[in-house]
């Protein structure tokens, strides 16, 4: 009997060691996770096809929390919550530096120093907490003569040399990227670009809704240099995908097999001169959503409906990086396209640390739109914003 009672014992243990093993399996399986990694460039690094920006937080948690859902390249910058989520991604990674990619950024100006910019990166390292960084980038280039500047050539071969970088780039989302995108592919001044691209800006989908919208082609020799920068093995990195980010206005329309920013991804990376995208990432439901858009980029018809419906909410709400269509109406000299896109941190992303951020870093800012009774820029938006009150409200806003 006490054979018989224990031979039982020991089934019933090992068939709740099977169920348990088991439904810890279905557990990860259902846990979503990073699928697809890709090589970037001629860097030879391989990163997760859907990575971690950092411009709206500072939490050290959500970073070792993407960390375990498999992302591995985090993208920063000193100047994102002043320097904070530098802070925050350095102490997340203690001891883990060697397991993912690091990226930072610092704005490299025309008449700087290789002293000015060594220092900037130094203390980008101080509060990274490392020796050094995978990728470091020029930030927010949209004037060539900060190319141009040979000081940042030599700064990166010293640092180079001193094993403090890897790799350099340049990101940017202003009207002139494709002019310095150009020069900077051309020159051999970039192993990597990181660049504003969404849905919004693919001829082929403004095509499709041109009929329905009017719109006018946006920047349309942006894929012409990514092209570009593909064939010059230059790696490329797409920020700014979700064209503003108002996931709940989309909340309405999503279906159980995916979402619009799922869409959104899918859209980027299946274009085949993307070769990753970073996303801020300011929660763990986010993650598990933006995540759980790794590995097969093909683009659905469910994807393509999520995507119209979205372009057909936001049209006139929306200023496109890059476009800079509207500057020359200003007689003000108001920068009406970095204002508007402070605007859409503010309002869209619900960011109101970033928007200030960046909002204080413009030269007087939209200050001139308070009092302007001319407003000369209505109507010189290709989209139809309503550009005269949009600035306004960001100057009483954000100053």
């Amino acid at each position: 009997m006490n054979d018989r009672r224990r031979f039982l014992q020991q089934a019933a243990g090992a068939a709740v060691g099977l169920a348990a093993a088991d439904a810890l399996a279905q557990s990860k399986a259902r846990t979503p996770s990073i699928q697809r990694y890709v090589r970037l460039g001629r860097t030879e690094l391989k990163v997760s096809d859907i990575s971690f920006g950092s411009a709206s937080t500072s939490e050290a948690d959500l970073v070792r929390y993407a960390l375990d859902r498999g992302v591995n390249y985090f993208d920063t910058a000193e100047s994102y919550r002043w320097g904070n989520a530098e802070e925050a991604i350095g102490e997340a990674l203690k001891g883990k530096r060697d397991k993912v990619v690091l990226s930072t950024k610092s704005k490299a100006g025309a008449s700087d120093t290789r002293a000015d910019m060594m220092k900037a990166l130094d203390n980008s390292l101080k509060r990274l907490q490392t020796d050094h960084v995978d990728i470091y980038f020029n930030h927010a280039v949209n004037d060539v003569d900060r190319l141009k500047n040979p000081e940042w050539l030599e700064f990166t071969e010293a640092a180079k040399k001193q094993g403090k970088i890897r790799f350099r780039g340049i990101s940017g989302h202003g009207g002139e990227l494709v002019q310095c995108l150009d020069y900077a592919i051309d020159q051999n001044l970039v192993d990597v670009i990181l660049v504003a691209f969404s849905f919004g800006h693919d001829p082929k989908f403004v095509d499709k809704l041109r009929h329905t919208f009017h719109w006018a082609a946006i920047q349309p020799e942006l894929p012409r240099v990514l092209a570009k920068a593909k064939q010059k093995d230059v790696g490329v990195v797409a920020m700014k995908t979700l064209m503003g980010g108002k996931l709940n206005d989309m909340r309405p329309y999503e279906r159980s097999g995916g979402t619009f920013s799922q869409a959104a991804f899918r859209w980027v990376l299946s274009n085949p001169n993307a070769d990753a995208l970073v996303i801020s990432m300011t929660s763990r439901d986010l993650i598990d959503e933006y995540v759980a858009a790794s590995g097969n980029p093909k683009v659905g018809r469910s994807d393509f409906e999520l995507l119209e419906r979205y372009a057909e909410l936001q049209a006139g709400n929306y200023c496109l990086p890059g476009c800079n269509a509207c500057q020359e109406s200003c007689p003000e000299k108001v920068a009406i396209s970095e204002v508007l896109r402070t605007r859409m941190y503010a309002v869209d992303y619900r960011d109101e640390v970033l928007a200030r951020s960046e909002y204080g870093m413009l030269d007087g800012a939209a200050s001139a739109c308070i009092t302007c009774s001319h407003r000369a820029c209505l109507g010189a938006c290709p989209a139809g914003i309503p550009i005269a009150h949009l600035t306004r409200d960001t100057a009483l806003r954000l100053a």
